[in-house]
């Protein structure tokens, strides 16, 4: 990855000051360019590449309302190499930092005020409306891991909007509110971001609770609860490989409030 790194630097002729920032599984690396700007290389292994519809992902986002905060980009690059594909991105530095920084929980309330709630609402709602052509969350995928790790079937019909995709408090700023990493945004259930958001936020009810209460008009309805059911069945599904233990108990249980039924996979400990 820093070999990805210093061929970034050379294709898009840069200089770099920071240490490294690193991301998912050491996938991602990044650091500040000059005063503005920030670097990020992602690394895909060849046989995981598949094709996406125009104007997807950070590219694709260059287009999306003024009213969606984000981070700008200049420039991009792709290249191959041992069998990885590399992407350079060249983005704006965003100088406030993330609510969380190392991981996508909330471990401390974050301080957030009215104001900053206000303009997560607008800027979901400027998303909901954004044509995409991108399925981030598949109908597949739920009809498949539904019954693994919720124990009910997908429904029939399932309504869509635009979203993030990966709404969680690595991926916020605090004030200014900036939402982060553009990598997945697309079609996704009607209450899917805001119900990942709340499941991120289980460690401290106090701010799970504002959650619930600020996207109330969407997860209180019958499309909003299948988009929220979708969300914790991704969460599940990782902490059926071991990740998020400190939060699986109450995962369990928010499925089980909303179903009737405890999901059958235990989490791994």
């Amino acid at each position: 990855m820093q070999a990805a790194h210093a061929e970034a630097l050379h294709r898009l002729g840069l200089h770099t000051s920071g240490p490294y920032a690193w991301g998912w599984n050491a996938r991602t690396i990044s650091t500040r360019a000059g005063t503005d700007h920030w670097l990020r290389i992602e690394a895909t292994p060849e046989d995981r590449i598949t094709t996406r519809p125009p104007g997807a992902g950070i590219t694709g986002a260059e287009k999306l309302p003024d009213a969606v905060p984000r981070p700008r980009l200049h420039a991009t690059t792709t290249w191959t190499k041992d069998a990885w594909t590399y992407t350079a991105d060249l983005l704006t530095h965003i100088p406030h930092p993330v609510i969380s920084p190392h991981t996508p929980e909330l471990r401390a309330g974050p301080g957030l005020d009215d104001r900053w709630w206000t303009e997560l609402r607008g800027a979901l709602d400027a998303l909901a409306t954004v044509p995409t052509g991108r399925e981030t969350v598949r109908t597949l995928w739920m009809r498949r891991t539904f019954p693994l790790f919720l124990g009910v079937d997908a429904p029939d019909r399932i309504e869509r909007e635009t979203g993030h995709g990966d709404l969680h408090w690595a991926n916020l700023t605090g004030t200014p509110l900036t939402v982060m990493d553009w990598e997945r945004w697309g079609s996704v259930p009607i209450g899917f971001d805001a119900g990942l958001l709340h499941a991120y936020s289980l460690r401290v009810p106090v701010v799970a609770a504002r959650v619930r209460a600020e996207f109330t008009h969407v997860l209180d309805t019958p499309a909003g609860r299948i988009g929220e059911l979708a969300a914790l069945c991704e969460m599940l599904q990782s902490v059926a490989r071991g990740e998020y233990p400190d939060i699986a108990e109450a995962l369990m249980d928010s499925a089980h409030a909303l179903t009737g039924r405890r999901p059958p996979v235990p989490p791994k400990r």
